[in-house]
Formats: C-alpha cells, sequence, structure tokens
C-alpha cells in the first residue's frame, strides 16, 4: 500500500513460507481445501441471495482437519461483518448475483506439530443486472495472498489457528482485517509540499467532463496497461508486493502513468519534484503514495477533483484510512459506467475494475482524493 522507509522489491510475493517437500500430497490437498472453503465463505457472504444461511463450507470440516474454536468464531465474525458490508453496498445499489473463489497452495512448511501454509486466492464478483453497476464492467475480482497456520493434536488432526493476509493492504472487498497504516518516509523540503483537498464521497457528483482523446495523454493506454499487469507484474519494474516490502501500488499507477505519455523528471530519488522509475532505480515520488501527491501536484500534472465519482479514466484515487493526514493507499481509474461510477484498479492487495462504491461502503470513514491527470 505505502512506500516505507525500507522499501525492499519482493520478486516473489505471497510465497513467504519455504516448501517442505516432505510434506504428503494428502495432507497439501486438505490445507487447500479448507483454506479455500473458508475464502469461498467470506466470497459467497456478499453475494445477493446466498449466505443467508451460516457458514457451511469450512463448517463442514471435522476430523482430520477442521478450524479450531478461535477460528470458528473468527469465521462467523468476518462472515457477518462482510453480510453488513453487502447491505451497504446494496444501498449504493451495487449488488453481486454470483461469486467465484479459487485457492491455490504455494508452499507448505511442518515443524513438529505446527505448519504454515502460503496460498493465493483468486476471486471474481458478477454485477447483479438491474442495479446501478449493472451499467458498468460484468465482474470485479482479485487476488490476493495469505498465511495460514495449523496445529496438531495429540491424535495427529489438524487445526487451522490464524489466518494471516501477507499482502501490504487488505483491500479486497471480502477481506475485513484492518488496513496496513505503515508510513511514508518523510521528505525534507524548504517551502513545504502541496497538499491535496480531500474529495467528497456524495453520489452523484457534479459533472465534471474530461476529454479522453485529442490530449497529451493516452488514456486508453493507460488502462490497456492496468488491464495487462493488475495481478501480471511487469519484469521491467520492481515489485513492492509482499509483507514488509512497503507496496506496490503506486509504484504499479506510475507504471500505467507513464504508458500513457507521462515523461520523466530526472534527478535525486528523494526530491518529490522529480519523477523517474525503470528496473534499477525509483524516485521516491514514482513509488511513494504521499510523495506521488507532492510531485503530481506541484508539477500541474493533476488538477484536484472535488468528489471521487468525478474521476474518469486514468484519474488517480487516493485513500487515508486512519485520518492521519498520511495518505496509504493509490488507484488508477480503468472504467467510468454510464450511471456516473468510476471503478479502480491496483495492486496490494491486486484488484480489477473494482468500484468506487464499494470502496466508500467499505470504508466509509476514510478520507479519500481524487486527481485529474
Amino acid at each position: 500500500m505505502v512506500a516505507g522507509v525500507a522499501l525492499i522489491p519482493n520478486w516473489s510475493a505471497g510465497a513467504a513460507v519455504t516448501d517442505d517437500p516432505t510434506v504428503d500430497a494428502a495432507t497439501k490437498a486438505t490445507f487447500q481445501k479448507l483454506a479455500d472453503a473458508v475464502f469461498t465463505d467470506r466470497t459467497q457472504a456478499l453475494v445477493d441471495g446466498a449466505g443467508s444461511a451460516r457458514t457451511h463450507h469450512a463448517a463442514g470440516f471435522s476430523g482430520s482437519v477442521r478450524l479450531s474454536g478461535g477460528q470458528t468464531r473468527e469465521q462467523s465474525s468476518a462472515v457477518g461483518q462482510l453480510r453488513a458490508r453487502k447491505a451497504r453496498l446494496a444501498e449504493l445499489g451495487e449488488k453481486y448475483s454470483a461469486g467465484s473463489t479459487k485457492v491455490t497452495l504455494d508452499a507448505t512448511e511442518v515443524h513438529g506439530r505446527n505448519a504454515k501454509v502460503a496460498v493465493t486466492e483468486t476471486t471474481t464478483l458478477t454485477y447483479k443486472q438491474g442495479t446501478t453497476t449493472a451499467k458498468g464492467p460484468k465482474t470485479t475480482g482479485f487476488q490476493a495472498h495469505h498465511e495460514l497456520t495449523f496445529h496438531a493434536g495429540r491424535d495427529g488432526d489438524w487445526q487451522l489457528t490464524g489466518i494471516h493476509d501477507t499482502d501490504d493492504g487488505y483491500l479486497a472487498v471480502n477481506q475485513v482485517a484492518t488496513p496496513s497504516t505503515a508510513k511514508d518516509k518523510t521528505v525534507a523540503a524548504t517551502a513545504g509540499p502541496p497538499e491535496a483537498p480531500r474529495a467528497a464521497t456524495r453520489y452523484p457528483a457534479p459533472a465534471n467532463a474530461k476529454k479522453l482523446t485529442g490530449g497529451a495523454y493516452d488514456y486508453k493506454a493507460m488502462v490497456a496497461y492496468a488491464q495487462k499487469y493488475w495481478n501480471h507484474y511487469n519484469p521491467d519494474y520492481p515489485n513492492y508486493n509482499g509483507e514488509g516490502a512497503g507496496g506496490d501500488c503506486t509504484n504499479f499507477v506510475s507504471q500505467v502513468l507513464k504508458a500513457g505519455g507521462w515523461k520523466h523528471v530526472p534527478g535525486y530519488t528523494s526530491d518529490y519534484t522529480k519523477w523517474f522509475g525503470n528496473a534499477d532505480i525509483q524516485s521516491d515520488s514514482f513509488v511513494g503514495v504521499n510523495e506521488f501527491s507532492w510531485f503530481a501536484l506541484s508539477s500541474k500534472r493533476v488538477t484536484p477533483l472535488a468528489n471521487v465519482y468525478q474521476a474518469d479514466l486514468g484519474d488517480v484515487i487516493q485513500m487515508d484510512f486512519n485520518r492521519d493526514g498520511s495518505k496509504d493507499h493509490t488507484m488508477v481509474v480503468t472504467y467510468r459506467d454510464k450511471s456516473g461510477v468510476p471503478y479502480v484498479t491496483y495492486h496490494s492487495t491486486n484488484t480489477y475494475n473494482r468500484s468506487v462504491a464499494s470502496l466508500v461502503a467499505s470504508y466509509p470513514n476514510a478520507y479519500y482524493y481524487a486527481y485529474r491527470t
């Protein structure tokens, strides 16, 4: 989500667990199936007409592999929070008619009676026809990484005891964890960096049309780049996703803007008035959330928008989750539907075409910032 003091590229995000080849295939398969059931339950809690009953996929496991008592309560709480989120989404005109979750096992590490399992969750949600978001893209989705911990009892039965999200951000629509509050590095400046005004989140927003063709930038190229690399990272740049890496969101958005015509401004990496990035070196403004905002405003490459619902293709939206004045996350608009709802794509957690309505419903207390590019 953010670029911190120790910004370390992670070329294998989601693979914190070292694979243990001695773990038998049957045990790995059972771990994977329980993980799949847990995240499927969370996805289905958001689907219209589903999830009204108690969780059933994960609860159906018993015996050799099952949820611990603590995780049973955690899962029940998570599903309850997601059902409440579904109700808030419906109030904003967003419903999902179907959801699909697939969990793949990346690595399994066993030490005695304890095991750690790294998994990748891939989820797709279908927007329901007859709702506001039915006028937009057909689906939204994301890819997230998790680390699960298991403990074996005296009889050898494995219990799931913990779930930890290992991306530097908790922004998936079916996640309920508190977003990361890691801080950006602070850049010293004699005149002080410019501050962006907060954007309103009321819908609908006053008209603020954007010229999409014939200008200095190619917004279709920006969208095409985002669609190509939302979960398939460009090897020409480092990957800052993964726990402790700092977050890849601004790095990704900078790449998108560069693909659409933004030019490098070379100089010192710590000078927020400079902006550049490639495989070998990136300025703080290329990868840092706050530094990006400072560069974009001071260079006049963007103008603030009064409302997030005014954002259009290629525009940038940022969030400050805990409202402490330090921005935490950067996203780019890749779709805008006929009813005036923008959809964003971002890294950490890798997500495509998520509606702004979904963000506002999931994080109603966050501060939002919107920039016309």
